[in-house]
């Protein structure tokens, strides 16, 4: 079988000019990155200033691009609106909260003095850092979307334990024709492929092979006996039968050691790096909150460096000049690619950001339960984006909200058929499961059976095994766990 990129029909990405290569990279950066990278510039190129000083050239004079505006109760804001008036009163808008980038902080407004750090801090789970990863690739939406459900159907410990073929509904309107064994297939060789070895294997072999064939750094004959014990003779690895494995083999009693050493070293549970990981802090992008019973959308560029062109270098050398070739010019030339391009960049974040909030109202209002699902190309057709760039806009990208929290992939979520013909999506059955679980009697704790008879009643029709699914997915132990005497 070929590499899952050529299975997966990935298209060639032709030669971009630096400044789109710039452009794409600076799009993908988390703000933590996009800040060191801008930094770095700003202490390296004579033609950057930050823009608080006042001695530089305003990036709207460098075809910068102002965020669009949506309505349907929606505000947006491409610059904190501290000075707008409200369109009910006459009192100016708030102050946007800004976010300094260093942890521990207070609010900048100087108000109440909590910590801004229980604001930024996201945990980051499997699924989300899979399909991050899954973001990086650019894929046809069929592809993409059997991977998504590769990545949604993996267990705590990382394994895929269900059949390819059951993942999705054969009678879903998202797979014409239907899926065969050979694409499922390919989008589990990519599934693979992301964050760490040994994800969505299928069985103990497959998880220790898959982590063996990427530990490159180990010694090319060390690595493949381990991989002869592991795919044909891991019982007797279970039960140290040492001179059962020498027979066998043919080896020596030290390159046995050494290659069971090195499988014994591995991860049986791959996926359970991600449950005791740390809380990761983060510099959110944007502040969502409600004025005047509209929700709007503030940028946090008071928390990053605002690149501008210096004005005064910059006619110094126009006087001067000199070649068009010259290391001076090149870094002028450097100077103006970078302003437009983080304008860009804060653009396209803000507008995307303003496209997740149009068509995710319920959820601000009411919660996971309320989430609808969401494909990148509903946001992509709405802005006449690229679906890579609304990608990339969405992977390592935070938002403040007043329910938490949220990396902009959260809401992009997979529909599911309801039997009145429409959809929900995954994050509003899990929501709805948690509510079932919390309301139900300690002394009778509901079954997943139970719990797949009350969503049916509820219009949603989903096999037992993904309500099974889903509950882990929540960790909730089994009702015969739950059950209190």
């Amino acid at each position: 079988m070929g590499h899952p990129s050529q299975e997966l029909r990935l298209r060639q990405q032709m030669t971009l000019a630096p400044r789109l290569q710039q452009s794409v990279k600076l799009l993908q950066m988390s703000a933590l990155e996009f800040t060191t990278a801008v930094e770095h510039a700003l202490a390296t190129n004579p033609f950057l200033e930050d823009g608080d000083d006042q001695d530089t050239e305003p990036a709207s004079n460098l075809d910068s691009i102002k965020p669009g505006s949506f309505g349907d109760g929606i505000e947006t804001a491409g610059e904190p609106a501290a000075a707008a008036p409200s369109p009910e009163t006459d009192e100016p808008m708030p102050d946007a909260p800004a976010y300094s980038g260093d942890y521990p902080t207070q609010l900048a407004s100087g108000g109440d003095g909590k910590d801004m750090g229980q604001w930024v801090c996201a945990t980051v789970s499997m699924r989300e850092r899979l399909s991050a990863d899954l973001g990086n690739y650019h894929l046809e939406p069929r592809d993409r979307l059997l991977a998504e459900f590769i990545i949604d159907a993996l267990d705590d410990d990382g394994y895929l334990r269900v059949p390819l073929t059951s993942l999705s509904d054969p009678a879903n309107p998202a797979f014409s024709p239907p899926p065969d064994e050979g694409e499922w297939t390919a989008a589990l060789r990519l599934v693979q492929q992301l964050d760490a070895p040994g994800l969505a294997a299928r069985d103990l072999t497959e998880c220790l092979s898959l982590q063996l064939a990427a530990a490159q750094s180990v010694a090319p004959v060390v690595r493949d006996l381990a991989l002869r014990i592991v795919r044909e003779h891991l019982d007797r690895l279970g039960k140290n039968d040492s001179a059962g494995l020498r027979r066998l083999l043919g080896s020596s009693d030290d390159a046995i050691r050494e290659a069971c050493a090195l499988i014994r070293s591995l991860n049986p549970k791959p996926g359970s790096r991600y449950s005791a990981e740390a809380p990761v802090y983060v510099v959110p992008d944007v502040f969502v909150d409600k004025w005047h019973s509209r929700w709007r959308v503030l940028p946090n560029r008071n928390a990053m460096p605002q690149a501008r062109l210096h004005r005064t270098y910059a006619d110094l050398f126009r006087r001067a000049r000199l070649d068009d070739r010259s290391p001076m010019a090149q870094e002028l030339q450097e100077a103006r690619w970078l302003v437009r391009n983080v304008e860009q960049r804060y653009t396209t974040i803000q507008r995307v950001a303003e496209a997740i909030v149009k068509r995710q109202q319920t959820f601000f209002e009411y919660g996971e339960v309320a989430l609808r699902p969401l494909m990148l190309r509903e946001v992509a057709d709405d802005l006449d984006m690229h679906e890579s760039t609304v990608s990339r806009a969405t992977v390592g990208k935070y938002m403040v909200t007043p329910r938490g929290v949220f990396e902009f992939r959260h809401f992009f979520s997979r529909e599911l058929a309801t039997e009145s013909g429409g959809s929900c999506s995954a994050a509003a059955v899990r929501a709805l499961i948690k509510e079932m679980v919390e309301a139900e009697d300690p002394a009778m704790p509901l079954s997943d059976v139970a719990l797949t008879q009350q969503l049916a009643a509820s219009g949603i029709l989903l096999a037992r095994r993904t309500v099974s699914k889903y509950r882990g997915q929540l960790r909730v132990p089994p009702a015969e766990l739950r059950r209190q005497h």
